[in-house]
C-alpha cells in the first residue's frame, strides 16, 4: 500500500480547523472554514493556499532551451529572464502529457511546475526524451509553495518583506525575496489559479511553516482566510482555468480545451504533437469545451452526459457546480463542435433525468 504524501505544512491545518482528504496521493485539506467561506474570502479579500503537492522541476545546461522547447507547446525564445509562461507537454497524438508553468531563472536554467498527480509521470517524460548538454532533477520535496491570492494579497504580502512587490508584473517574477522573520529567501511570481491578483511564493520546505504563519499573523486582520481544495476548484472553475484529469487529459488536447493561446505551432522547432496540433488549428477541433448554464433546476456534476434534442450523447461535463459569486448553476462540456455555439441549447443527464441547459460565455468570471 501507498503511504500518503503530507506537505511540510501538514501540522498547521489542525489549527485552523481542516477536514483532509486523500488529493492524488496526499493528504490535502478540501476546507477549513467552509468552501463557500473560503470563496468569498479570496474573492472579496484575501486567501493562503498550501500548494507544496505541486512538482518543481529544475531543467538546465546549455541545451535546456532547445530540449524545452521540443518538450512543451508555447515558445520559450519569447521568455526573458524572471519571467514565467502557462505551457503544455503533448504526446504525439496531441493528447495531454500535462499543463504547466515554466519559470527562466537564467539564461540556462528553467523551472518548472507541474501538477502534483502528474510530477513522476512529468519528470520520466522529460528524462526520457532528454538529450546531451541538459540536466533534468525534480526538487519536489525541497519546495513549500504558498498562494496569496484576492485583492488585498498585495497589500498584505507587502507588509512582510522591503522588495517592492508591485513592481512584479503578472507573469513575471523575483528571486531572494526576504520576508520578515524568515530564514530563507523565496521567488516570488505573480501568478495563480483563482482569477484573482495575487502571487506565488517558492521557497525552501524547513522555512515554509515559518512564512505561513506569518502571512496569517499579518493578514487576518484584513480578511484573509486559509483556503482548502473546494474553494481552490470553485475559484478556478469560475475563472475557467483548466483541471488536468478533467479539462485536459492523455485524450484531450490543449486545443478542445480552448488553450491554443499557449500552442505556438508556428514555431520552426518541431514540439511534440506539433503536427496533430497544427492540423486541429487549421481545420478545426471535432470537439470543444464549452460553458453551460442551467435553464432547469440541478447542477451538472464532472461525468454527466450532455445530449441533444435528439437524446443522443453530445459531450459531457467536465466539471461543474453552483458557482458561488454568480449563484448559477453553470458547468464546462466537451461537446461536439456543431453543440458549441452561444445559446444553443442542450440537455445534462442528471441521475435519470434530462434537464435543459444552455451554452453561454467563458470566463464566468472576470475580475473587474
Amino acid at each position: 500500500m501507498t503511504q500518503i504524501k503530507r506537505t511540510p505544512l501538514y501540522p498547521e491545518y489542525e489549527k485552523h480547523g481542516a477536514k483532509t482528504i486523500d488529493f492524488g496521493g496526499w493528504d490535502m485539506p478540501v476546507q477549513f472554514s467552509g468552501i463557500k467561506n473560503e470563496h468569498f474570502a479570496t474573492r472579496s479579500a484575501a486567501g493562503l493556499f498550501d500548494v507544496s503537492h505541486m512538482g518543481e522541476i529544475i531543467v538546465e545546461g546549455p541545451d535546456s532551451e532547445a530540449f524545452l522547447q521540443q518538450m512543451l507547446t508555447n515558445d520559450l525564445s519569447k521568455l526573458n529572464e524572471n519571467q514565467a509562461q502557462y505551457t503544455i507537454m503533448c504526446y504525439e497524438d496531441g493528447g495531454t502529457v500535462d499543463d504547466l508553468i515554466v519559470y527562466k531563472l537564467e539564461q540556462e536554467k528553467f523551472l518548472l511546475v507541474v501538477n502534483a498527480s502528474n510530477t513522476e509521470k512529468d519528470f520520466q517524460w522529460l528524462l526520457d526524451h532528454k538529450t546531451d548538454g541538459v540536466s533534468i532533477h525534480d526538487f519536489s520535496e525541497d519546495y513549500v509553495q504558498l498562494a496569496i491570492q484576492g485583492p488585498k494579497a498585495e497589500m498584505i504580502l507587502q507588509q512582510l518583506t522591503e522588495e517592492n512587490l508591485e513592481t512584479i508584473k503578472f507573469f513575471y517574477f523575483i528571486e531572494n525575496v526576504r520576508f520578515e522573520d524568515v530564514t530563507d529567501t523565496a521567488l516570488v511570481s505573480r501568478t495563480g489559479y483563482t482569477g484573482e491578483d495575487g502571487f506565488e511564493i517558492y521557497i525552501n520546505a524547513r522555512s515554509g511553516r515559518d512564512l505561513w504563519n506569518k502571512i496569517i499573523e499579518v493578514g487576518e486582520s484584513h480578511g484573509l482566510a486559509v483556503i482548502g481544495l473546494g474553494a481552490r476548484d470553485t475559484l478556478r472553475f469560475e475563472a475557467t482555468l483548466p483541471l488536468y484529469g478533467q479539462e485536459l487529459s492523455k485524450t484531450i488536447t490543449p486545443l478542445e480545451a480552448g488553450l491554443g493561446f499557449a500552442v505556438k505551432t508556428d514555431k520552426e522547432v518541431d514540439f511534440i504533437g506539433k503536427a496533430v496540433l497544427k492540423e486541429q488549428k487549421m481545420a478545426g477541433t471535432k470537439r470543444k469545451l464549452v460553458g453551460i448554464e442551467m435553464i432547469d433546476k440541478g447542477i451538472p456534476r464532472t461525468g454527466y452526459k450532455v445530449l441533444n434534442d435528439n437524446n443522443e450523447e453530445i459531450g459531457e461535463v467536465t466539471t461543474g457546480t453552483q458557482s458561488p459569486t454568480l449563484n448559477k448553476n453553470i458547468g464546462l462540456a466537451l461537446v461536439h463542435a456543431e453543440f458549441s455555439n452561444l445559446d444553443t441549447e442542450c440537455y445534462v443527464q442528471v441521475r435519470k433525468r434530462n434537464l435543459k441547459a444552455k451554452v453561454v460565455s467563458k470566463p464566468f468570471y472576470k475580475r473587474s
